[in-house]
């Protein structure tokens, strides 16, 4: 076994300078090793930043166009309800219409389901 600090002379002899250089070779190795699956890791992070992005960017733009399509719905009800006696009546005889129709609706989904 050859002892630290000490050089050996002849065949097979090991120095410290070798066993250290060793040492620091295996190092270095598994340093690169770590250091590489971090590179690795950042660019996986980066790559689904990246996509979580895009994704919220399109979320936004959705957002948007259904914020104008609900704003421009919102004025011409407003402006319905602010126009004259006649569309008064229409919206009262629309809104009569849908409750007949969620009422017999109701009343034929009762006789369907007793008769199961």
């Amino acid at each position: 076994m050859a002892e630290w600090g000490k050089k050996r002379n002849g065949r097979g002899a090991v120095t410290t300078e070798d066993m250290l250089e060793a040492e620091n070779n295996r190092l270095s190795d598994n340093l690169a090793t770590k250091v590489s699956q971090l590179k690795s890791i950042a660019l996986d992070i980066q790559e689904e930043t990246e996509e979580q992005n895009r994704y919220m960017n399109g979320m936004d733009n959705e957002f948007d166009s259904t914020q104008g399509l609900l704003s421009g719905s919102f004025k011409r009800v407003q402006g319905m309800i602010q126009s004259g006696r006649g569309n008064r009546k229409l919206m009262c005889y629309i809104t009569l219409f849908l409750v007949a129709f969620f009422f017999i609706a109701y009343l034929l989904m009762e006789k369907v389901l007793t008769r199961s």
